[in-house]
């Protein structure tokens, strides 16, 4: 048995294939409860430093949490990084064992590093957001197709279709508000992001709930982790706009539409949004600037357990 074992599991809706790269050991599980059980105790017996699972739409959250309560070194990597890294050791073919191959030797050769996974209580209530996002997401669709409604009967139907979208997002929150008032060191933390002028509750348990790591990192970290780093596009001679990307899309979405209230009503950010405007800066960029000064703050604000104070920006 090596001692520095890595594993690389590839998980579809009914089974999952799990591949220990130094060896080179394959086994196939069903997805249901025993099967967990009985991959759980043969990946234990295997010693791994490290697991990695591709993000899968919500197939792997059961996997993880499993090995998460067994304290196991397990890691939720982007499907397209390891495509990227499939494609560059020539690896084109694909089957699920394969994949699950593929994956390992990811794990061993890029050692992505593991990070803070989220509770019981903290996964419903990513499970929650989630679903409210979808529900707000499908509600601003109906409200476009009203615009171009031209018939009473049609209007009638999408007023009802929004209706009921409401009354379902008033419960979701409802619910996410009961996850949040049930366990102190989440409402103090939901008090102290959401103390900003500008960032509500909502915007404050989206970011608990996606990016756990907040108040555990340096500022460029959190920076690049929710993908509001700028990067470098250099090459020989040619020198490239830096540009942001990649990242927790989730993330970036509700900090974008927290901005556009907090360049409102937070008197310091939109301060420095005005002044980047006024230097020439394109209003994006400063929106973007002004996203990456606020999670760096928030991140602060968690890692030293203060709420908002003027002299944080």
């Amino acid at each position: 048995m090596s001692a520095a074992c890595n594993i690389g599991i590839d998980v579809s809706k009914d089974s999952f294939d799990v591949c220990v790269h130094e060896t080179s050991l394959h086994k196939k599980f069903e997805m249901n409860k025993g099967h967990i059980r009985k991959a759980m105790s043969w990946i234990k017996k295997q010693k791994p430093v490290l697991i990695v699972l591709e993000a899968t739409g919500g197939y792997e959250r059961t996997l993880v949490a499993e090995m998460a309560t067994a304290k196991l070194p397990v890691v939720v990597s982007n499907p397209r990084q390891i495509r990227d890294f499939a494609k560059a050791t020539g690896k084109l073919a694909k089957t699920d064992k394969i994949d699950a191959a593929v994956i390992a030797h990811y794990a061993a050769v890029i050692m992505p590093e593991v990070r803070p996974l989220l509770n019981k209580q903290e996964q419903k209530l990513s499970a929650l957001t989630s679903r409210r996002r979808q529900l707000v997401d499908a509600r601003a669709v109906e409200k476009n197709h009203k615009e171009h409604a031209y018939l009473p009967e049609i209007s009638a139907s999408i007023e009802a279709v929004i209706q009921k979208l409401t009354a379902e997002i008033e419960n979701i929150e409802a619910m996410i508000t009961d996850i949040i008032s049930s366990d102190p060191d989440m409402q103090a933390k939901i008090d102290r992001i959401s103390s900003v002028p500008g960032v509500g509750k909502v915007t404050a348990a989206v970011l608990l709930a996606d990016l756990p790591e907040l108040g555990m990192l340096n500022r460029r970290q959190i920076a690049a982790l929710v993908g509001l780093a700028p990067m470098n596009r250099d090459s020989g001679q040619y020198r490239g706009k830096r540009m942001t990307g990649s990242g927790r899309k989730n993330v970036r979405t509700a900090l974008f539409m927290t901005t556009l209230a907090v360049i409102q009503f937070n008197p310091k950010l939109k301060a420095f949004y005005n002044h980047l405007v006024d230097q020439g800066k394109a209003k994006m960029i400063a929106m973007v600037a002004v996203m990456r000064k606020l999670i760096v703050i928030l991140n602060s604000m968690l890692k030293n357990n203060e709420a908002w104070r003027m002299q944080n920006a």
